[in-house]
C-alpha cells in the first residue's frame, strides 16, 4: 500500500502568505477610505476644504526672534471680564477657574512714587527746589522707546514643520507628524497630520485642519476639521463653524465665541503670532488665556508658562519655553497638549506632546529645520 506524503509548508512560504493577507488588508482598508471619501465629497457641507498648495523652497535656520512693534489686542481683556461679572449665571464656572483672567505681564503694578515716601524737611526754600528738579530731569531723559520705531508684524510664508513621533497605546508607537502653516493673502489654513505606524497601512492617523481669514487680533478661524482614521474601524470626523458671534459644535449645539477663539489646529499659530508681538509674555510664571473650542466644547484655557529648557531635536538642541495648560481646565475625555516654543525658530513649536492619559500619549519632536515656501 503507497502512501502519499504531503511535504510541510516551508517558513518562507509561510511568511509570503502573512504578507499577502497583509498587502489584500491594506488595499481593501484604502479602497474602502477611498470610497467613503469620495461619498463624503458628494455632501459639500461635510467635505473638508481642499488644502491650499504650496511649494517649500528652503530651511529656517537658528537666528535672534525679530523684534517688531507690539500689536494691540483687540477687543481688550477688560470688556470680558466688566460682562462676567454681570452676568449671575457665569459666576460658576469662574469660580470653578481660578485666576480665570491672566494678568497682562506687559503692564507691571507701578512702584510707589518717590515724592509720596517720607523725607525730611529741607533746610531752605531752595534745597527743596534743587531736590524736587533732580527726579523731573531723570525721568525726561530716558524717555521709553517708540513703538514706531520698530517694524510692524508681518506674517510668516507658509511654512511646514516635520516631526518624529513616539508614544504608547496598547503598546509602544512609533510615526510621523506634520504642522502646516499656508497663507494667501488673507486666507489662511493649519493642518496638523499625525500618522502611528508605516505609512502604507497606518495603525492610526488624524487630519485636524483650521480655515479662516487673518485679522489684527491674530487668526479668526471659519471652520475646523478633524479626521481620525483607527485600523478596522470607520472614519470618524467633526466639524466645527463659526459665526461672527457664535460657533457651531460637532453635534450641533451652538455656543458663544469668545474675542480671540481658536480651534485645536489654530491654536498653534495663534500663540505663535502672540509671542512674537508680546515677547514678554514667553516668560516663567506666566500664564496665557486662550479661548478655545473643542468638537464637543468651549473652553477658556490656561497655558503655565513652566520652564525653560532646551529640546534635544533631530538637527541639535534648540532653547525653548515649556507650556502646560491646566489640568481643572480640561473635562474627561479631552487631549492635554503641552507645547515647547523655541524664540529662535520665530516662536514655532520645536515639541508637541498630546496626552489623553498615564498609558496614551504621543510625543513630538522636530525631525528637521522648518521648510519654508518662497516669499
Amino acid at each position: 500500500m503507497a502512501v502519499t506524503l504531503r511535504p510541510r509548508t516551508r517558513p518562507s512560504r509561510r511568511a509570503a502568505l502573512v504578507a499577502l493577507v497583509l498587502a489584500v488588508l491594506a488595499v481593501h482598508g484604502w479602497m474602502t477610505g477611498e470610497l467613503a471619501d469620495r461619498l463624503v465629497a458628494l455632501q459639500p457641507a461635510q467635505a473638508m476644504p481642499p488644502r491650499i498648495e504650496v511649494a517649500y523652497v528652503r530651511e529656517l535656520q537658528l537666528a535672534a526672534p525679530p523684534a517688531v512693534a507690539p500689536v494691540p489686542v483687540a477687543p481688550p481683556a477688560a470688556p470680558p471680564r466688566a460682562k462676567t461679572a454681570v452676568r449671575p449665571a457665569s459666576a460658576p464656572e469662574a469660580a470653578s477657574l481660578p485666576d480665570h483672567e491672566p494678568e497682562p505681564p506687559s503692564e507691571p503694578v507701578p512702584e510707589p512714587v518717590p515724592a509720596a515716601a517720607p523725607e525730611p524737611a529741607p533746610a531752605s526754600s531752595e534745597a527743596a527746589a534743587s531736590q524736587a528738579a533732580e527726579p523731573v530731569l531723570a525721568t525726561a531723559s530716558a524717555p521709553e522707546p517708540a513703538a514706531s520705531a520698530l517694524p510692524a508684524f508681518e506674517w510668516p510664508v507658509s511654512t511646514r514643520l516635520s516631526y518624529k513621533l513616539v508614544g504608547n497605546w496598547r503598546g509602544e508607537v512609533n510615526g510621523d507628524a506634520q504642522v502646516e502653516w499656508v497663507r494667501a493673502g488673507e486666507r489662511y489654513q493649519v493642518h496638523l497630520d499625525v500618522t502611528v505606524g508605516l505609512p502604507i497601512a497606518p495603525l492610526f492617523t488624524r487630519r485636524m485642519s483650521s480655515d479662516g481669514e487673518l485679522t489684527a487680533a491674530g487668526l479668526a478661524p471659519k471652520r475646523y476639521d478633524r479626521e481620525s482614521k483607527l485600523v478596522f474601524r470607520d472614519r470618524q470626523r467633526a466639524t466645527l463653524l463659526f459665526t461672527p458671534d457664535a460657533v457651531t459644535l460637532a453635534n450641533g449645539e451652538r455656543r458663544e465665541r469668545w474675542p480671540g477663539m481658536q480651534d485645536e489646529a489654530s491654536q498653534f499659530v495663534q500663540l505663535v503670532w502672540l509671542f512674537t508681538t508680546h515677547p514678554e509674555l514667553l516668560r516663567v510664571g506666566n500664564t496665557i488665556e486662550m479661548p478655545l473650542a473643542l468638537p464637543r466644547n468651549t473652553y477658556r484655557l490656561i497655558y503655565e508658562v513652566v520652564a525653560e529648557e532646551p529640546v534635544q531635536t533631530h538637527f541639535g538642541s534648540v532653547p525653548a519655553f515649556h507650556l502646560i495648560p491646566r489640568r481643572a481646565d480640561l473635562r474627561g475625555g479631552d487631549l492635554r497638549v503641552e507645547i515647547w516654543f523655541a524664540p529662535q525658530l520665530r516662536y514655532l513649536p520645536a515639541r508637541i506632546r498630546i496626552e489623553q492619559d498615564a498609558d496614551v500619549y504621543v510625543d513630538l519632536v522636530l525631525s528637521r529645520r522648518p521648510e519654508l515656501a518662497a516669499p
